[in-house]
């Protein structure tokens, strides 16, 4: 009998596979495992990220938001002193849907206290490679070459120009290669346009390529490295052409968070776009936040890398969009 639609249920059999190993590897380690709720009173800011509405009576009339990642709930938790900690679960994201987007998908979130963003590379390609190597795929799962380089390194490479360099010659040497860059377009943009087209494209698609030390600018959560000019202790890993995790060496100054969630919420309502609350409970953890290294990791675009699938939907049980 089928069930309609979705991966094999050899696909899910691999799934859950590396289900099993992804607990093994933490528990190995002694990180503790949590759950914290989908539902929030305080939604992201991020204007990336579209957060998706929904109403509970019991809850009042206030709206509440699915979450779009753990991060803030678990932040508390570290703050109040829990130590390592991981997490498995499904997070929603709206306006998200295509080959590598889905409104709603597994994501895999840890935090690991005393440490740097350096250090979590480290840990975040051996969770990898235990991963692939738990869907049983020969070569496959065979362990994947590692590269590390700066996100103005890999800027050079691809286009031949730093992060800092002026608007117009970012845009000049992305046409250069072909890129049709859209008027007007702000400088972090323009960033934003290289490194999902002519950066991206430049990776080893069968290596783990990590790329660190963003600019300031897109800092987010992470904190900024006394450097000159200073850089976000930030991380992106690639794999296959796709982003496979996020990290950063955590922000633990609550006055500099809000000035960045207030400078989303600018930025969102300049768009025309609605700006959810402000999470003030993880404001006011964070003074007690200790010093740490998070990433989180699609799980779903991991697995679909271990299985040989190109598009989430072979790797879920039931896809949206598909009906």
């Amino acid at each position: 009998m089928s069930y309609e639609r979705g991966a094999s249920l050899e696909t899910l059999r691999q799934r859950a596979a590396m289900l099993a190993a992804v607990r093994a590897f933490f528990a190995a380690r002694g990180v503790l495992e949590v759950e914290t709720p989908a539902l929030s009173s305080a939604g992201v800011t991020d204007p990336a990220i579209e957060s998706i509405v929904a109403k509970a009576r019991s809850l009042g009339a206030s709206p509440q938001f699915l979450q779009t990642s753990p991060e803030f709930a678990m932040k508390r938790l570290l703050a109040a002193g829990s130590g390592d900690i991981y997490q498995l679960c499904r997070v929603f994201r709206d306006d998200e849907l295509g080959r590598w987007h889905q409104p709603e998908f597994t994501l895999l979130e840890w935090y690991r206290v005393g440490w740097d963003e350096q250090r979590l590379m480290t840990e975040v390609a051996e969770l990898v490679e235990k991963a692939l190597s738990a869907a049983g795929l020969g070569a496959a799962s065979a362990p994947r070459r590692i590269v590390r380089l700066t996100y103005a390194q890999a800027l050079v490479a691809a286009v031949g120009a730093p992060p800092d360099a002026p608007t117009a010659e970012l845009v000049r040497r992305l046409e250069k290669h072909g890129v049709d860059v859209p008027r007007g377009l702000r400088h972090n943009a323009v960033l934003d346009l290289a490194f999902g087209t002519a950066v991206l494209a430049s990776f080893d698609g069968n290596a783990v390529t990590f790329v660190y030390d963003y600019p300031a600018s897109q800092a987010a959560l992470a904190r900024l490295k006394p450097t000159t000019p200073p850089v976000a202790a930030r991380f992106e890993a690639f794999c296959g052409g796709i982003e496979l995790a996020n990290g950063f060496h955590e922000l633990n100054d609550a006055s500099e968070q809000r000035r960045r969630f207030v400078g989303d919420v600018e930025t969102r309502r300049a768009g025309g776009r609605d700006a959810p609350p402000l999470d003030e409970q993880l404001l006011r953890a964070l003074p007690s936040l200790p010093d740490c290294a998070g990433v989180a990791l699609g799980f779903d675009r991991l697995v679909a890398l271990a299985t040989g699938h190109g598009e989430l939907e072979s790797v879920l049980a039931f896809a949206h969009g598909k009906d």
